[in-house]
């Protein structure tokens, strides 16, 4: 009984942490439409720039709080680490340029769908590093992602002419997401989550700051960080990865990446309440085999 009660906790926490993120390239487009005090619209530098900042002072004051409670018990990163994680976490940073450049091309329901490549790409990536050569089951769920992707970018209706640099940068940003869950799972996993999140944070918020400084042509807009900045930190950089390593190992990875496969169907049920983007029955079907491949490449057959 203890242990279903720890598996439904597991469960909920996941899929609170995936319906986080889920919300989170809907608020970066509501942000891109918006105005500060300048009259210029938020650049994607301002939208990052903020998101890191705040999101790496909460987790400082929850990395306070916990040293403060459990004080001798919280076990310290030591050098070696703090460099490990802030290099694994440029992938972060990388991830979060690359998804906020794509969904201010294309629409955040054709985003979202190009993110979850990395079902496939985390075959190909563990085929090539660990020379482990891919299951039948995951073979067959990789040719049904795929299939999925094309119904659910209307490839194959060809209804709506895509801008290819929203295109590349939404593999790009599946790229760097399936490098960060490779290493992310792999590295410093004797410290708690949120100095984990920590270190990882501050690696992705130098490949930001690079990124903005480039990036940004007009005055950064400090009005970013009441506006949505907070929201943003909030929803994409504080609530998911500290409810996804609370849940993980009460759900395993299995079940865990199931239930983390709610952050499509809510990204883009929200691209379609909110900002009303177009949504047709193909691409929901589409939407539906992705999900379906993520349930039979994580579902032991033949175990009970």
């Amino acid at each position: 009984m203890m242990a279903n009660n720890n598996v439904l906790k597991g469960v909920l926490l996941v899929g609170l942490g995936a319906t986080s993120y889920g919300m989170l390239a809907t608020f970066v487009k509501l942000a891109y439409h918006d105005k500060g005090m300048t009259g210029l619209p938020f650049t994607p530098a301002e939208v990052i720039t903020s998101q890191f900042i705040l999101g790496i002072f909460v987790i400082l004051l929850i990395n306070a709080f916990q040293k403060a409670k459990k004080k001798s018990e919280v076990v310290k990163a030591n050098k070696k680490d703090i460099t490990q994680l802030m290099i694994a976490g440029t992938s972060t940073g990388l991830t979060s340029i690359f998804y906020y450049l794509a969904v201010k091309y294309i629409p955040v329901s054709i985003g979202i769908v190009l993110l979850m490549q990395t079902v496939w790409m985390g075959v190909l990536l563990e085929w090539i590093l660990e020379k482990k050569r891919p299951s039948n089951i995951k073979i067959i769920a990789v040719l049904i992602v795929l299939a999925g992707t094309a119904l659910a970018t209307n490839l194959i209706q060809n209804t709506v002419t895509l801008d290819w640099r929203g295109v590349v940068l939404g593999l790009l940003a599946a790229a760097s997401f399936t490098t960060t869950m490779f290493t992310a799972n792999k590295v410093a996993t004797h410290i708690s989550s949120a100095q984990r999140s920590l270190y990882m944070l501050l690696g992705g918020a130098i490949v930001v700051f690079i990124f903005a400084f480039y990036t940004q042509a007009t005055p950064f807009n400090y009005d970013i960080f009441m506006k949505w900045g907070v929201l943003l930190a909030i929803f994409g950089t504080v609530i998911p990865p500290m409810l996804m390593n609370a849940g993980f190992p009460h759900t395993g990875i299995g079940l865990g990446s199931i239930v983390s496969s709610l952050e499509l169907p809510v990204s883009v049920s929200m691209a379609f309440l909110v900002l009303g983007e177009q949504v047709v029955l193909t691409q929901w079907i589409g939407i539906v085999l992705i999900i379906f491949a993520i349930i039979i490449m994580n579902i032991q057959f033949g175990k009970k």
